[in-house]
């Protein structure tokens, strides 16, 4: 990304932090996204403000409401000057203020009405955000983003509860940002190019600096050849022989006159390496099941880039990679002399190469393939181009093949049938004694929501109706936990306490989740990182919080 803003200021420089988390093209992405929100709540704002900081596109805010006294006092971008004004209007001039990079644009307008009236207005967005929405105009919504295939987010702060729900049809995530992902060595399978350039070393003749300073990725690579002399070709099968070779590693530090072991750090490091290097060459559980996913086994004209990379991937594993996947080309941080340590890099960066080319060959030739298919079909000259994929889009898929990852949510309406909702999780949270799991919190919300739907007011938002209110509650959401099929129910201290919430929104627990939920919007839009799957639910009076797929 280069360039300036609308201030003047480079934006390497100005967005340098962000950069560094999700790249160049991730924050072109970002810069491309257009979200839209519903409602200018709180936790709406809130949200939009995390996401116009760091230079989304666009933005649009959908809301009929005017801004009354409660959202003066709960919203930092409302004030009272404006009370009986348009809150679309107003939230969204007071957002322009925070990025000249990021154009903003309001609908004054009720969400029900554009769904009934203009629903491919919401096709245009990347994502749409929704918050203090009904649950009747939340199903609609989410009806139609589904069917346009549409992410949504629905996001929630109800007192001292959070809530939010992520609804996609399909994403998938090419660079994942595993925190723990082993390095991808191959000692257990080396390539002809570090084959030739361990080979080329010969540490029993070398001089003490030389000794001293060659990769312990060759010293690990030297003593397992002999390792595997001395055992019928095998590597180190358990803890106990993995010890004798980190014996052997140790043995090879050359000594003093006097016999004292010299200090050479680049053992040391072998000496440590050797679990992480003998880590086997195998391909993740999770990349074996894409494999077999039915979209990367019938690839057709509608096929996603992703799917097609992945098949590519999948007949390089099945041929010319027997058995593995293309190898990531890079290697960690070492003692050695640069000179050593970029030929052993460049060794692996060879191999990376050579697997690149291979699969960027069978990607041109499915891409072809289909392509054909259209032909053939006589669509028109519009509709016979195929799948264009880039150079760099293959080398970043084949550097994260073992990482890429596939999110699919259930639609919204699925997870509000009666049955379909994830009732095992729920029951055994429903009794546990403690009452600790914040998992409780979910039949609450649902029935507040029916509660409106009934009552057309959240139970308690008249202080005087707050108890005969936990009555009515509570038999709500009695009815909706036997239509779950449970037995269990919820203490009726849970149900007095979300009756006294009134529906209020706090800032403290809007400020959380709008930065939540703008997290989660961020990785959908980047394509990076793994968003949740799919409901979040944050207890702010014990600041604790539970995801859970329902």
């Amino acid at each position: 990304m280069a360039g300036k803003g609308k201030g003047g200021l480079d934006k390497n420089n100005k967005y340098d932090r962000q950069i560094r988390l999700w790249g160049d093209h991730g924050q072109t992405a970002l810069e491309q996204a257009r979200v839209c929100l519903i409602n200018a709540t709180a936790t709406g704002t809130e949200t939009l403000k995390n996401l116009i900081l760091p230079g989304v596109g666009s933005f649009t805010i959908v809301d009929g409401n005017k801004v009354k006294g409660e959202d003066v006092g709960n919203n930092f971008f409302l004030s009272q000057e404006c009370i009986g004004e348009s809150r679309a209007k107003i939230a969204t001039e007071l957002l322009n203020e925070l990025n000249d990079d990021v154009s903003g644009n309001f609908e004054d307008e009720y969400p029900e009405s554009l769904l009934q009236n203009n629903p491919d207005f919401f096709k245009k967005f990347t994502i749409v955000i929704a918050t203090g929405l009904s649950e009747r105009v939340l199903l609609q919504l989410a009806d139609v983003l589904w069917k346009q295939s549409v992410p949504l987010l629905v996001c929630r702060s109800y007192g001292f509860i959070g809530y939010m729900r992520l609804v996609v049809r399909e994403h998938t995530v090419i660079e994942s940002h595993p925190d723990n992902a082993h390095e991808d060595l191959r000692l257990d399978r080396p390539f002809p190019s570090l084959v030739k350039y361990c080979d080329s070393l010969h540490l029993e003749t070398m001089d003490k600096k030389d000794h001293s300073h060659t990769p312990w990725l060759v010293i690990i690579y030297k003593y397992l050849q002999e390792w595997k002399k001395q055992h019928d070709g095998l590597p180190p099968q358990n803890y106990k022989e993995k010890n004798q070779l980190k014996q052997m590693i140790k043995e090879g530090i050359r000594k003093n006159a006097e016999g004292v072991p010299e200090i050479e750090e680049n053992f040391d490091e072998a000496v440590k390496s050797v679990n992480l290097a003998l880590v086997p060459t195998k391909i993740p559980t999770e990349v074996e099941q894409l494999f077999n996913d039915p979209c990367a086994m019938n690839l057709t004209s509608e096929s996603k880039p992703f799917w097609i990379l992945l098949r590519a991937v999948k007949e390089f594993v099945e041929n010319e990679g027997k058995g593995a996947l293309p190898l990531r080309g890079s290697i960690p941080d070492m003692t050695a002399d640069s000179e050593r340590y970029i030929q052993l890099q460049n060794a692996y960066i060879e191999q990376a190469n050579k697997d690149v080319a291979t699969i960027t060959d069978k990607v041109n030739m499915l891409t072809s393939s289909l392509a054909k298919g259209l032909e053939q079909r006589d669509l028109g000259p519009e509709f016979t181009h195929g799948v264009s994929i880039s150079d760099q889009e293959i080398k970043l898929f084949c550097k994260n093949a073992a990482f890429v990852r596939v999110l699919r949510c259930r639609s919204l309406a699925e997870e509000y049938e009666s049955q379909a909702v994830n009732t095992q999780d729920i029951g055994s949270h429903l009794e546990d004694e403690d009452g600790e799991s914040e998992l409780i919190f979910y039949p609450l919300l649902r029935g507040v929501n029916r509660f409106y739907e009934e009552y057309n007011r959240y139970p308690g938002e008249d202080n005087d109706q707050v108890e005969p209110d936990v009555q009515l509650l509570k038999g709500i959401i009695i009815k909706l936990i036997h239509e779950w099929g449970l037995t269990s129910t919820v203490k009726e201290d849970y149900i007095h306490e979300i009756c006294r919430y009134g529906a209020s929104e706090l800032h403290t627990v809007a400020s959380f989740m709008g930065g939540c939920a703008a997290q989660e919007v961020i990785k959908i839009i980047t394509g990076q990182f793994i968003p949740l799957n799919n409901t979040f639910i944050y207890n702010a009076v014990k600041q604790t919080s539970i995801s859970v797929t329902l």
